[in-house]
């Protein structure tokens, strides 16, 4: 998609709720925000970051489609549960998408994913009969 043009209704209902699923799976808040920036993307992805409540949890990915950049910043708590690697491995499937023009899909897609890393493993076993 290139810079300017704008998400349908549709398309921004599909990411909200990407987002409040991710959030209510792994239980922090993710936020997207896509746009071009002025600067230097990663700083400019932290200085957004930084403004968000509850910071230190929340999780941002931040997309330039006319850039052609994917920013995904994590609070210090949140980089607990989800890695670089992590990051990295969504940021690619990520970017595979928005290269055939799917940047709805895969920026839902991505949301989930990372999600997933930063899902708490479910207790099958305890040593409470």
């Amino acid at each position: 998609m290139p810079a300017g043009e704008g998400l349908s209704p549709r398309e921004r209902g599909d990411i909200a709720h990407a987002v409040r699923t991710a959030t209510e799976l792994c239980g922090y808040p993710f936020t997207v925000h896509i746009s071009g920036a002025d600067e230097e993307t990663r700083p400019y992805a932290e200085t957004l970051h930084a403004g968000l409540p509850d910071s230190d949890r929340a999780v941002l990915v931040f997309i330039d489609p006319g850039a052609n950049r994917l920013e995904i910043v994590t609070g210090t708590e949140a980089r607990r549960v989800l890695s670089d690697d992590d990051c990295a491995l969504v940021a690619l499937t990520m970017q595979s998408a928005f290269a055939v023009g799917d940047l709805v899909g895969g920026t839902t897609s991505g949301v989930l994913q990372l999600a997933e890393h930063a899902r708490r493993p479910t207790t099958v076993h305890t040593d409470t009969p």
